[in-house]
């Protein structure tokens, strides 16, 4: 069939993208889904940080390529094998399916699946193909979901079913910003009532990881960022005390605050320098976090004694440790509930041909999420 996609067909444009147009809208060939695939009609595909790296080199991928991860949609038709899901279920993209069989998916970790990252990097669906084609030619697919298209093929093991009352745009915001923010703090650092976090970076997944911390029931939440509107965002999302990142004082700041620093600091801002600030706001035997993604040549400078007779630690946080057909759900409830209000994330919604100057918003960090909108769906007022 042919569908509509935003393709990337060299990385490092330069800024704005409005002008560079790192992406074009092109029409594409896609295969019908082999066995235990499923074809998708994409619905809401969320502008991330994610693809903003891939866009600008910062992490490789094979060219060309068909961007987007984030996403919801509703399924069209299903590949052979395909017995637990129906034609017109709505689903949730997670942007690394899980084989079900190595040695991390054995042990419950599907985050860290070895096939499934061994296809992302190769740029093909989790069974080694490649469904995109133009004019006869490959085109590779983003972390297995190539969302900024009206369509798509991924493996069965790329989507989880979600209800058909959960407005599409929300429902793309599970797949990556809420499982990855939410999941650091209730799967990764385990943070229990009471204790205190420090979150570094308010992206979608920085402000996620505030709404996780608050449902958590944290004493203080303190968030750290280089905008005001943003910490301005957090307020209204519950965190108990905003620092702006510029500030000369801002680690000493984070400790006051925490009566000697937080017990679990995050950091999402994809910097070095924001991880060093965030081990620096942990206190005496707390735990600094990250699940940021820097360049591939960062490095972070650690006091091995300070590491040692402080008894800290350090952790890296993918896609929030998550299992995502057990997470999902439960952070969708907690939605329903008005507990993990993530619709205040979204920061509106724009067509397909927009996507370039939506990027350069995200860039600019005056967004948090824009949605990509692809049809006619339940929608949020």
């Amino acid at each position: 069939m042919k569908i509509r996609s935003a393709v990337l067909r060299e990385m490092g444009a330069a800024h704005p993208f409005a002008q560079s147009r790192p992406l074009s809208i092109e029409t594409l060939d896609l295969q019908a889904p082999g066995p235990g695939e499923v074809l998708l009609r994409i619905r809401a595909a969320g502008l991330c940080h994610s693809d903003l790296s891939v866009i600008n080199g910062t992490r490789p991928r094979p060219m060309p390529m068909a961007l987007g991860h984030e996403a919801a949609g509703e399924i069209t038709a299903l590949g052979e094998g395909v017995t637990d899901l129906q034609v017109g279920d709505h689903v949730v993209l997670v942007f690394m399916p899980s084989c079900g069989h190595c040695l991390p998916c054995s042990q419950g970790r599907p985050a860290l699946c070895e096939p499934g990252a061994e296809a992302n990097g190769r740029g093909t669906l989790l069974s080694g193909s490649i469904r995109l084609r133009e004019h006869g030619r490959e085109v590779h697919h983003h972390i297995g979901c190539s969302a900024f298209a009206d369509h798509a093929v991924v493996s069965r093991r790329s989507v989880v079913k979600v209800d058909k009352d959960l407005p599409f745009e929300v429902a793309a915001l599970f797949g990556c910003a809420v499982l990855t923010g939410v999941g650091a703090v209730v799967n990764t650092a385990k943070l229990q009532l009471g204790q205190s976090a420090a979150v570094i970076g308010l992206g979608g997944v920085g402000l996620a990881a505030v709404l996780g911390a608050v449902a958590s029931g944290a004493s203080r939440v303190v968030a750290v960022d280089l905008s005001e509107e943003k910490l301005r965002i957090a307020r209204e999302l519950g965190a108990t005390d905003t620092v702006l990142a510029t500030r000369a004082d801002a680690v000493e700041a984070v400790r006051a605050m925490t009566e000697g620093g937080a017990d679990f600091a995050f950091e999402f801002a994809g910097s070095a320098r924001a991880l060093e600030a965030a081990y620096r706001m942990t206190r005496r035997g707390g735990t600094t976090i990250t699940a940021g993604l820097p360049a591939p040549d960062a490095t972070l400078p650690v006091n091995i004694v300070n590491l040692v007779a402080e008894e800290r630690t350090v952790r890296g946080s993918y896609i929030g440790t998550c299992v995502p057909v057990r997470d999902i759900p439960r952070y969708v409830a907690l939605y329903k509930q008005g507990r993990l209000p993530v619709d205040r994330l979204g920061s509106g919604v724009i067509t397909l041909d927009e996507i370039n100057e939506g990027f350069d918003r995200l860039h600019e960090g005056s967004v948090v999420r824009l949605v990509v909108g692809m049809e006619d769906g339940p929608r949020t007022t």
